[in-house]
């Protein structure tokens, strides 16, 4: 699944469309378009922080999807530590999910 990558910009992308492998169990929609990411900062690579929020605070998968982005964007060239914070602020709202979200989800 790995493929080389050179510079932070090829780093980005690949950490972009590995996050759009990842979905929320309760919504058939990837936690990017979804509007769950709210920050990567790879400017301390091979570190890179993620700052998401969820679509609930009580969300039971919270785990599993901090699992999942922790876990395969380690499988990037460049990347060896991942750490994920979760916030509710802003908190999330539909107006956030991408057009291509609303797309799928019927609200265009």
């Amino acid at each position: 699944m790995s493929k080389k990558v050179d510079t932070k910009r090829d780093i980005e992308q690949e950490i972009v469309q590995t996050l759009k492998t990842i979905y929320d169990p309760e919504i058939p929609v990837n936690i990017h378009d979804l509007g769950l990411i709210y920050n990567v900062d790879i400017s301390k690579l091979p570190h890179v922080d993620i700052l998401m929020t969820l679509t609930s605070p009580n969300c039971p998968m919270t785990d599993v999807i901090m699992y999942q982005i922790e876990n395969r964007l380690k499988l990037i060239d460049g990347i060896d530590e991942v750490f994920v914070e979760i916030t509710f602020d802003p908190p999330w709202d539909k107006d956030m999910i991408s057009e291509e979200g609303k797309l799928h989800l019927g609200f265009l």
